[in-house]
């Protein structure tokens, strides 16, 4: 059986979006296909992957598991291929619109600190809302009427 991720994140864990993104797949993760190596690390080493903090910090990248580097959107459209949602960033891929979609996460990714400060607020009531949600979820199992999660299952 091989244990291998099919992608490991480099993230950062300190920008509040990019953390709540990095949840959210971690969430979705039961497949074990992602991994997840938070760059704001005080003991992270950039060398061990062949680049640079700065490179890294510039945009998301990822650990193919050949060695290789993936960097920008490409990486969040694997990511979330990996977990079952690909569907939902296919579209960025798309010819006509994946010039447009670079640009923009580009974009994104050059000015998140000042975006995540401006979200602050609604992303500490989404991740209040996720811990009352895992720790209803949990009453619930240790009530005994816990019922495994179906990954592929919506929410309505």
């Amino acid at each position: 059986m091989n244990t291998q991720p099919h992608l490991t994140l480099l993230y950062d864990a300190a920008c509040p979006i990019c953390a709540l993104e990095m949840d959210h797949l971690r969430s979705r993760n039961q497949a074990g296909r992602l991994a997840f190596v938070d760059i704001s690390a005080l003991d992270f080493d950039a060398a061990k992957y062949g680049t640079t903090a700065q490179a890294l910090d510039a945009e998301i990248h990822a650990l193919l598991p050949d060695g290789s580097l993936l960097r920008g959107l490409p990486v969040l459209r694997q990511a979330y291929a990996a977990v079952g949602l690909g569907w939902v960033l296919a579209p960025t891929g798309l010819a006509w619109l994946q010039p447009l979609s670079d640009i923009g996460y580009r974009w994104f990714a050059r000015h998140r600190r000042r975006l995540s400060a401006c979200a602050a607020p609604a992303i500490a009531v989404l991740h209040e809302h996720r811990a009352r949600q895992s720790s209803r979820q949990m009453a619930d199992c240790h009530a005994g009427a816990c019922t495994p999660r179906d990954p592929d299952r919506r929410r309505s």
